[in-house]
């Protein structure tokens, strides 16, 4: 184990989530760490424009949750006095995974209820705190600079608005420019080629509202409605800080929510399970419903590169997109944190780069692979259909319809899910006997559960 600081300069471009948990942990190792982003970074917890995605709804993993709390001691704490919620999984949560609504119990798995604009405030505002951490704003990463031979980064070229570009020295460059990655031009400017890349259009749009939460109002503090194979819609309800709640629902194929009021209300009314359209009918709405389009799911495998200059790094959503359906983005970067962590306090130079690449593909494997899968469903998705795949997605259909029985079984998946569990644990013998046992048809089980073939109408 090295250990200690090595001294040195580490340069992050972007202060989103992955871009701070990045500064945080290489504030261990470099003497200085400058975070640098081109946005105006706000003062208080409000949506910008380099996060298009921050206005909508985001879902932290108990595993990230975890991290965080490693990393910031007290995170939860602080967020809960201002406002956010901490609750439990599967108690506290109404689950409605494939038709069927999961069987509440206590799970043990805690889960941060906050909106992204206010997280991320926070974190910049304790990674700013950090010793040796700066963070820019206003100031755009041009392009990293190497010495002669191109084999390592000497330095980054920065523009700050209202300046001439100025060279800052690094020893090392992190890219954590998120899906507005722009690695592969930088790269082959160095004369290197990028990384091969793994692919996936789900054709997802989501349509986000806020809404005043008020006491007493609903009978648990976030809903969750995930799409089916019959339907490919499905929305989510969180609570947040400001007594608010964060509404987003999504479509995919075409069949998007609208962006007025009544349509989005109606839209809501057509999804697999009426829950989610019975509480926001009845509640008041504080915003406009705000559109965002989901760019294809990518994966860069920067493990499998051979050629890397030394002093480059890649982090985050750079790293990999995912559909944000499942909510897994703002945990893998958590997870990354945790594999840099590792890497670069045993390890320098381009030994602990490619050890972190190693490591990162390790912990992006499961979310990846799980959302991908579940995304196979769906015949409109391109993609591999392999026979593994096939017979996941059928086992883990009548775990779902198992869960709503059985909040054992429920829980097993959550933790799962929450990648606090290998997916291994899902075919453990006590779940295994509750998923074969033999139930009645859908029909008789969940009777509530529409189709496509019933767009607009009520459940019975």
């Amino acid at each position: 184990m090295t250990g200690g600081k090595s001294g040195g300069h580490a340069v992050v471009a972007g202060a989103g989530i992955g871009g701070l948990l990045a500064a945080r942990v290489l504030s261990e190792t470099y003497e200085r760490v400058t975070v640098v982003d081109r946005d105006a970074l706000p003062e208080t917890a409000a949506a910008r424009r380099g996060v298009p995605q921050s206005g909508h709804a985001h879902g932290m993993l108990a595993k990230g949750f975890q991290v965080l709390e490693e990393l910031f001691p007290g995170l939860g704490e602080d967020l809960v006095g201002q406002g956010a919620l901490v609750r439990d999984a599967q108690a506290d949560v109404r689950w409605f995974n494939d038709g069927y609504e999961m069987k509440q119990a206590h799970s043990g798995l805690p889960c941060l209820l906050v909106s992204r604009p206010a997280l991320e405030r926070y974190l910049r505002s304790r990674v700013a705190a950090l010793p040796g951490v700066e963070v820019r704003d206003r100031c755009e990463v041009l392009e990293p600079v190497a010495d002669p031979t191109r084999s390592r980064i000497t330095g980054v070229r920065v523009l700050e608005v209202n300046a001439e570009p100025e060279q800052l020295t690094a020893d090392l460059f992190v890219d954590s420019t998120g899906r507005s990655n722009r690695g592969e031009a930088w790269l082959r400017s160095l004369g290197y080629q990028p990384a091969p890349e793994e692919r996936i259009d789900s054709k997802v749009v989501y349509v986000s509202r806020e809404y005043v939460r008020r006491a007493g109002e609903a009978d648990a503090d976030a809903y969750v409605i995930g799409a089916t194979g019959a339907v490919p819609r499905g929305g989510v309800a969180l609570s947040a800080e400001g007594d608010r709640w964060l509404v987003t629902m999504f479509g995919m194929n075409g069949d998007h929510p609208p962006v007025d009021p009544e349509g989005y209300l109606g839209f809501a009314a057509r999804l697999a399970v009426p829950e989610l359209h019975r509480l926001i009918e009845r509640l008041e709405p504080v915003t406009e419903p705000k559109l965002m389009r989901i760019p294809v799911s990518i994966r860069r495998r920067y493990e499998k590169v051979e050629r890397m200059p030394e002093g480059y790094l890649v982090f985050g959503d750079a790293i990999c997109q995912f559909n944000p359906t499942y909510g897994q983005g703002m945990t893998a970067a958590a997870c990354q944190a945790e594999a840099l962590r590792e890497a670069f306090g045993r390890l320098r130079g381009a030994a602990a780069a490619k050890e972190f690449f190693r490591r990162a593909a390790q912990v992006t494997d499961v979310p990846w692979d799980m959302s991908v899968g579940a995304d196979l469903r769906y015949p409109f998705v391109e993609g591999r259909r392999t026979l593994r795949v096939k017979l996941l997605n059928r086992y883990v259909g009548r775990l779902h319809r198992a869960a709503a029985e059985d909040a054992a079984t429920g829980r097993e998946f959550l933790w799962v899910a929450n990648l606090q569990a290998p997916p291994q644990r899902l075919f453990a013998w006590k779940v295994l006997g509750q998923v074969l046992r033999p139930r009645p048809s859908r029909a008789a089980a969940r009777p509530a559960v529409r189709t496509s073939a019933q767009p607009g109408t009520s459940a019975t």
